[in-house]
């Protein structure tokens, strides 16, 4: 995709009643409902460049237009000389690669989170010599030549992988087809270490990108109260805290989750640890596993719950919060007296308040009586946009029962 130059760039525009404050403020979306959208704005093709005007013709944004999507338009840049090119791209990747190179000795990292890096719907995570990239947005997808190209340009990696099994795409009309943009797809998982243990990370057949990055400092924290304990963790996938868990002195760990295959990833990375005969798994629903545990009279130093997002969006909101509410029901009673609960939620629709409210209320029900002794966001490779409630969507709280 060829960016257009300032001149001959398409422009479309905000309606009388949208309020421009907000885009001039740092917020990164436009709605449908506050954009003019006329014929000409309607047949612009999805992930065409575009200026953005308020409703007075003054210069707001560049920005990436969707015209079918809700969110119709994300913001690029406010810079109004600024071109929308393979110069751009290099230079944001620059700032974002300089931020987790100053923070990680190792490349195992998240090295763009979307909004947050000023790419707005694009998530890359780097393992090694490998990326795996989410373009989500339809600008990104467009321009995904010369993306990929500042990538290994910058980086130096010999592969890259499109993920294209997210939501997002779903949502902004775009394809479903993963695909190799550099290199070969790896033959093998890919070991990963943080805090001490070792995961396997499925690049081509895992969940999201393969591996979770953003509960890196929870893993950590969560090691420091496990010393010595028998830990349980639910919705495990590839061992995520209990690995964790076992390489900061857990006497014993059993991971639950739904997907074999996961389990599976997490016994390698177990017994690469040397540490297999600490670590059992139990594959399952995660509901099901906590109550036939309870009732098996089960007890733990340490119960973790890190499930799927149960509320992605403001309609499942109140489903979500009831789900997480029977999660913290169904987890207290395995805690030991003087225990640990550490409850997680990954949904962008429930805020910490709700999201901490239904865990209180589940423990309640269970006859608990807690203390909040820490609350986790995402590691700092997940940097939060302040104009944008949704990029803190991670919450991990640790209760002491």
């Amino acid at each position: 995709m060829t960016p257009p130059s300032a001149t001959d760039a398409p422009t479309i525009r905000l309606i009388p009643k949208a309020k421009p404050q907000a885009i001039r403020r740092g917020f990164p979306w436009v709605y449908a409902n506050e954009l003019v959208l006329d014929r000409r704005t309607k047949a612009l093709a999805p992930g065409t460049i575009a200026r953005l005007e308020d409703a007075e013709r003054r210069f707001l944004a560049w920005v990436g237009v969707t015209p079918a999507s809700k969110i119709a338009a994300r913001v690029l840049d406010r810079d109004e000389d600024a071109r929308i090119d393979a110069d751009w791209l290099r230079a944001r990747l620059a700032r974002a690669l300089a931020h987790r190179e100053r923070l990680y000795d190792a490349p195992f990292y998240r090295l763009i989170h979307a909004e947050a890096d000023g790419f707005p719907g694009v998530i890359v995570d780097r393992f090694g010599d490998a990326l795996v990239l989410q373009p989500n947005a339809a600008w990104a997808d467009a321009m995904i030549g010369p993306l990929s190209e500042a990538l290994a340009e910058a980086t130096g990696v010999t592969t890259i992988l499109k993920n294209a099994g997210s939501r997002g795409r779903q949502l902004e009309g775009l394809d479903a087809e993963d695909a190799v943009l550099l290199g070969a797809a790896p033959e093998a998982p890919v070991a990963v270490e943080m805090n001490g243990a070792i995961y396997l990370a499925d690049l081509t057949g895992g969940q999201k990108t393969g591996l979770f990055y953003d509960q890196r400092p929870n893993h950590g924290f969560a090691a420091r109260l496990s010393r010595g304990q028998r830990v349980l963790d639910v919705f495990s996938h590839v061992g995520g805290f209990a690995l964790a868990a076992l390489a900061g002195g857990a006497t014993e760990a059993l991971a639950v989750d739904g997907s074999a295959s996961a389990l599976a990833l997490a016994e390698d990375g177990a017994a690469r640890m040397g540490l297999s005969e600490r670590f059992a798994t139990r594959q399952g629903d995660a509901f099901d596993a906590l109550t036939a545990l309870g009732e098996e009279g089960e007890r733990f130093g340490v119960v973790i719950c890190d499930p799927p997002a149960f509320a992605p969006a403001k309609p499942a909101l109140e489903a979500g919060l009831r789900a997480y509410e029977r999660v913290a029901r169904l987890s207290a009673p395995l805690v030991e007296e003087g225990g640990y609960l550490v409850l997680c939620s990954c949904s962008h629709a429930a805020d910490l308040s709700s999201f901490t409210g239904a865990c209180l209320r589940g423990i309640g029900r269970a006859g608990r009586r807690a203390q909040l002794v820490h609350t986790g966001f995402a590691g700092p490779d997940h940097p939060l946009l302040p104009q944008l409630a949704e990029s803190g969507y991670l919450k991990a709280l640790f209760f002491r029962l």
